[in-house]
Order: C-alpha cells, then structure tokens, then sequence
C-alpha cells in the first residue's frame, strides 16, 4: 500500500518528463531548440504578473471540470459530460443575469447567480445519474449526447431569444455583477479562491467523512458494498448530481469572472480537458488543481512560444495527450502490481547473483 501511495505521485511527474522529452523531438523535427522554445512556454505563462494572471484565470474551470470529474471518478463513473453541464451552469447564470440581475442587490445576485449555474449543472447530470444508476445505461454515451444537446441549446439561445442586437451571442453581465478581480493589471477573480475552497471541501468529504469512504467504497467494489448494506444506487445517483453541480458552478463562475457572456465557442475543451486532469492528479482533489495549474500553463504558454520561435502550438496538445497516455499506463501498472513485482524479481535476481 505504502508502495502505491509513492508511485502514484512518481507516475504523473515521470510521465510529464516523458511527454516533454518526447515533445523535444517534435520541436526538433522543426529545426527549433527544445531548449529554447519551453523556457518561452513557461516563461510565457509565468514570466510576469500579466501571464501568471492569466495562467490563473485559465486554471479556474479547469480545476471546476476536473473536479466534477473526480467526485464521479471517485465513484466509478465516467463524467464526460462535464462540458455540457459547465455550459449549462453558464446558461442558467446567464439567463438570472440578463432578466433579473439589476432586480436585487449585486452581491445577492452573484450569489443567486451562482447558485442557479450549480442546480443547472447538478440537474444536467440528474439525467445520466437516473438512467445510469436505475436503468444501468451506459454513463459514457449518454454524457457525450448531453454534450452536443447542451452546445446546441447554448447555440440557440445565443442566436434567438438571448441574441443582443443582431450579433450571435448573449449581452454582458452588468459591470456590478462581474466577479471581483484581486490582483492589479490582470483578469484574475476571486473564481480561483472558490475552486481551490471547493477542492478542500471535496477532499476533506471524501477521505474524511463516512458519506466519502461508502462513496469510494461503492466505486472500489459495488458488490462488497451491497453484501455491507450500502445504497449502491442511491451513492452512483447522488455522485453524478454533485458532480454535475461542481462543473455548473464552474460554468456560473467563468461566466461573471471571465467571459461575461455566451458566444459560439464558449466552454470548448474544458470537459474532455477534466477529465484527463483528474486521471492525471489520481482522482485526488488537491493534485486536480495541481494538474489543472499545470495545463493552464500549457495553454497560455503555448501562444507566446509560437510567436517567438514558430513552432505551432500543436506541440503543446502533444505533450498533453502524451501526459494522459502515460498516466493512465503507470497507473494501471501500479494497481495490477506489475511494477513492484518486476522491482522484487529483480532485486531477487541480483541477490542470486
């Protein structure tokens, strides 16, 4: 156990070395210094206040959706539709926003804002959480669908009843309810304390609580759980909920702390991008943000090592789908036992020797 507990932290940093060493060879491939071009990744991520505010505001939803991929994960779900209950949570928050916003006090109306992205969020997940848990539906497909539903309910909205003139996106948020900003000459909002709150919370419940450890329980072994007297159905049910809340809120969130309105593109990526963060932060809430950190990084670093070096910033999606693919072969490694029996055949067979 002591031996799991250590590998699953060398995993994701061998694996991110990996990936980079490997990225070196694409870079190479363009007659470009790997050298060169990542000291203007990072430093194009973290070089100066602007970047780092930027890298934080682009790790806010990232920690939001992996998050609410963990809290399934943690369950033996399979959340890919993060990305369609993320753009939920941001049209429910939006529509409070536009129609009654101006009707109460700001701060009570971000509240009531944020609220309502995390019951749209939660409801968006309701739908794979019933069919899943009393149906016993594929939780994959059905998330997936509810991806394209909720991006094309986004579409029509932001092309229809919400449209602002004759433009195909929603009207801004009020000034007096964008989320407010802490740190001077960037973007950066209080959004960021809200995740890295929520993902101590999720921490504390899940290793610390007894509704957390019956929840892991359920997700390490349904039928152990049932022969214990568990509610197998009702924790897979609750799972999905709550992490379809998670990512709403994330949604709510990147709504009044950074985009302030729906447009074409809106939330891409960030579901599928949950997902391979919290594989990679080993379904651990407070490794998520780390992950989450670090793909910020990626992605605001990449645009400026393009412009200075032209390498394009494909490079980087490399390095990220690298990073997942051997997460999750180290991962699956570890748990079969397959690397600690290779260490103890060998140190077996030097011994002999």
């Amino acid at each position: 156990m002591k031996n799991k507990g250590y590998m699953k932290i060398v995993v994701p940093i061998v694996s991110l070395l990996l990936a980079f060493l490997i990225g070196s060879l694409a870079i190479i491939s363009v007659g470009q210094n790997p050298i060169v071009a990542y000291s203007y990744l990072f430093t194009g991520a973290l070089g100066n206040i602007g970047s780092l505010g930027e890298t934080l505001v682009k790790a806010t939803p990232l920690i939001f959706t992996g998050l609410a991929a963990t809290f399934a994960y943690r369950c033996n779900l399979f959340n890919l539709g993060a990305e369609g209950q993320f753009i939920m949570g941001s049209i429910g928050s939006v529509w409070f926003a536009i129609k009654f916003g101006n009707s109460l006090p700001p701060f009570i109306s971000i509240l009531v804002s944020l609220l309502i992205g995390a019951i749209c969020g939660g409801l968006w997940g309701f739908i794979p959480g019933l069919l899943k848990s009393f149906l016993s539906l594929n939780e994959m497909i059905i998330t997936i669908l509810l991806n394209y539903i909720a991006t094309l309910f986004m579409s029509y909205l932001f092309s229809g009843p919400l449209m602002e003139a004759n433009i195909p996106q929603t009207a801004a948020v009020a000034e007096s309810l964008k989320l407010p900003k802490f740190l001077p000459g960037t973007r950066v909002h209080i959004g960021i304390f809200i995740a890295i709150i929520l993902a101590a919370i999720l921490y504390y419940f899940l290793f610390n609580t007894t509704a957390g450890f019956k929840l892991r329980a359920v997700g390490l072994n349904q039928e152990a759980s049932l022969v214990n007297g568990f509610n197998v159905k009702k924790y897979m049910f609750f799972s999905f909920i709550i992490s379809g809340a998670i990512a709403g809120l994330g949604g709510a969130i990147e709504l009044h702390g950074a985009q302030f309105r729906l447009m074409a593109g809106y939330g891409e990526e960030f579901g599928f991008d949950g997902v391979a963060i919290a594989l990679i932060g080993q379904l651990n809430p407070i490794g998520t943000v780390i992950v989450a950190f670090l793909f910020a990084i990626l992605r605001t670093g990449a645009n400026t090592m393009q412009i200075a070096t032209g390498i394009p910033t494909t490079v980087v999606g490399i390095i990220q789908a690298l990073v997942i693919i051997f997460v999750v072969a180290g991962t699956t490694l570890v748990n079969q036992g397959s690397i600690s029996s290779f260490l103890k055949n060998r140190k077996r067979g030097e011994a002999k020797c």
